[in-house]
């Protein structure tokens, strides 16, 4: 099967960030840990791309979402340099850059269930299927806790590399918070765009 270029470059950014963050990271149970969601995008997006070709945006962003993953993976999110740099620079408590990687675990899924939902016309655009999609995308990030409480729980040393939580006694109310805001920022920021892009389906 010959690949088109968008999804070559796709691929070697991929493939070259997952290499960069594979070579000496922090340490490697918490990497895996980290970046193992990034790899099973990549193995369902290869497995479904002949019965479903998503949108560029989705695409995109689907990628962004990957290297903001295995950058976390490399370093700990409390220990990626430019969260570092914002929290001196700002006099911030703590380093941030986890909250992009929950920001995008709401945005995501919430631009992937919209695209399904729209495209296998099981829900019309309109308020329920914004109800939907902000819905789901909760509930992934929701699902995604238990797994981060129950590493914890089975691993004392990467417990804190992998959480995050830096001291935060309110991370867990505040990682839901930003995928609060990624699933509305897909609802009511990009639908437009995603809608465009979306009627070259038709």
């Amino acid at each position: 099967m010959t690949l088109e270029k968008p999804v070559i470059v796709w691929l070697v950014i991929f493939s070259s960030v997952l290499f960069w963050s594979a070579w000496s990271p922090h340490d490697y149970y918490t990497w895996v840990l980290e970046v193992l969601p990034a790899v099973v995008a990549l193995v369902v997006l290869a497995q479904t791309r002949r019965r479903f070709v998503f949108s560029a945006l989705a695409y995109q962003l689907i990628l962004l979402h990957c290297v903001v993953l295995m950058v976390g993976g490399h370093y700990t999110y409390a220990e990626v340099p430019i969260g570092e740099w914002f929290q001196s620079a700002f006099d911030l408590q703590r380093n941030n850059c986890d909250k992009l990687g929950h920001l995008l675990q709401g945005l995501v899924p919430a631009l992937v269930a919209r695209e399904v939902m729209i495209r296998l016309q099981v829900l019309p655009a309109g308020g329920w299927l914004r109800l939907f999609v902000i819905s789901f995308a909760l509930a992934v990030s929701a699902a995604y806790e238990p797994i981060e409480w129950g590493v914890a729980l089975l691993s004392d040393a990467a417990a804190e590399s992998f959480l995050g939580t830096q001291g935060d006694v309110w991370d867990t109310q505040s990682d839901m918070a930003m995928a609060l805001v990624g699933a509305l920022i897909t609802v009511f920021a990009l639908s437009r765009l995603h809608d465009r892009q979306l009627a070259r389906f038709d």
